[in-house]
């Protein structure tokens, strides 16, 4: 043994006062608790037990990585305690969410944001629907002022973001105020045209639960299913449409919907709309609506196309409203992997990620496929391999659509195949 061995203190003096890189972090861990103070006590010795003066310096660093990562996160812990109630933090970032708002008079104070429900001085039956969330969401606190003062707009949001109940509420009391004027026969007085059935039938659930405490009725009109209801349903009268482009413009051609009477007219998923090639019967729609009318354009990106609609059916100058990214083609909020891989290594390459990300098959999962005949075969791939999995697309009955949705939203099926055209539903928790 060496003279240096011999010199370690042996003594009744701490072992952590051994001099090494490690010396000031154990001393700020010895002021925190006695606890601290014998481990890092019996820690450092053991480096040097050979004899050498902590050589090992890939060992050194892991440590004092380690330790140091431990410091921030109690560190972090105590702040996070600390954030009062009312600060404004939220778990979904939304204050931190950018929002840009372009148009004529947008800086007029009767434009201003609403920071709470109570602030819109709405009637308490149409706020009925609202009253399960906290405060209104950015695309409903900005796009409010302007919809309830009958200004046309342009709002540009993820699907998620509230977007239903930003236009919903609007067109709900544009419709009281309708209906205070009386009128002889209940034709619809507002349209929502929607790209797919899903999202149509999505969109109706959420307005037909808000015009309810108000005495509004609506009726969800898609292809795919038998019309003789949704033919009563019109007959009987109703205030609200939401449709699918197809379907609506049968109705009109039959002369069994008159849109003579829509005054508020809402887009949703406009880009998509047209992506789908529904650019003529979306126009031929809008022109049987009334020439005096209230547009709402919801688009997750702004083409060309999209531009000229706007244009076209909307006032020459109406409200934009941006929240977050203009380009949502992508979301912000989902990190997004790509892997370049030969045809015959994608089925083994989905199923390792299964296995890695939904082995418990208790979380929800979508997968994406670009054909409808490629959406049925992994189904089948994958339910042959013992994953509970089911797939929607446009050549399936609306029936069994509609049954595969809800299984998969309520877990009983949580892997579906879905073609990557039915953007714009909103399934929470699907990860």
């Amino acid at each position: 043994m060496s003279g240096k061995k011999q010199e370690l203190p042996v003594s009744d003096k701490p072992l952590a006062t051994v001099e090494s890189p490690m010396t000031e972090t154990i001393k700020k861990k010895k002021k925190k608790s006695k606890h601290s103070e014998e481990t890092q006590e019996v820690e450092v010795p053991q480096e040097v037990t050979n004899g050498e003066e902590l050589s090992n310096k890939e060992k050194k660093k892991k440590k004092k990585r380690k330790r140091e990562e431990n410091e921030m996160e109690n560190k972090k812990k105590k702040e996070t305690d600390k954030v009062p109630e009312d600060s404004g933090v939220s778990n979904g970032g939304e204050s931190e969410q950018k929002v840009v708002v372009t148009g004529k008079d947008v800086e007029e104070a009767k434009y201003a944001a609403l920071t709470s429900f109570a602030e819109s001085k709405l009637p308490e039956n149409v706020l009925d629907c609202c009253k399960t969330f906290q405060k209104p969401s950015p695309i409903q606190s900005h796009s409010w002022p302007f919809l309830l003062d009958g200004r046309d707009l342009i709002g540009i949001a993820k699907t998620g973001s509230g977007k239903t109940l930003a236009f919903g509420i609007p067109a709900i009391m544009h419709m009281l105020k309708k209906n205070k004027k009386g009128k002889g026969t209940r034709n619809p007085t507002c349209l929502v045209l929607s790209p797919t059935r899903e999202l149509a039938v999505q969109i109706s659930d959420v307005l037909s639960e808000a015009g309810e405490p108000c005495g509004l009725k609506s009726i969800c009109v898609y292809g795919g299913s038998s019309k003789r209801p949704q033919i009563n349903a019109i007959r009987s009268g109703v205030d609200i449409v939401i449709g699918t482009p197809g379907r609506l413009r049968d109705l009109i051609d039959s002369n069994e919907l008159r849109l003579s009477d829509v005054s508020f007219v809402v887009l949703d998923e406009a880009d998509r709309m047209l992506d789908m090639g529904f650019e003529e019967p979306v126009r031929f729609i809008l022109s049987k609506t009334n020439k005096v009318r209230q547009m709402v354009m919801f688009s997750a990106t702004w083409p060309m196309e999209v531009h000229k609609l706007a244009q076209e059916f909307m006032d020459p100058n109406p409200v934009k409203v941006v929240i977050g990214s203009v380009d949502l083609a992508a979301n912000h909020d989902v990190l997004q992997i790509i892997e370049v891989l030969d045809d015959r290594a994608r089925d083994q390459r989905l199923v390792a990620l299964l296995e890695k990300y939904h082995k418990s098959q208790k979380n929800r999962v979508l997968v994406f496929a670009l054909y409808k005949v490629e959406a049925d075969r992994l189904e089948r791939f994958l339910q042959t391999r013992g994953w509970k999995a089911v797939s929607i697309h446009g050549n399936k009955a609306q029936s069994e659509r509609t049954r595969s949705l809800a299984l998969f939203k309520e877990g009983s099926c949580p892997l579906l195949v879905r073609v990557s055209q039915l953007h714009g539903l909103y399934i929470n928790h699907a990860g």
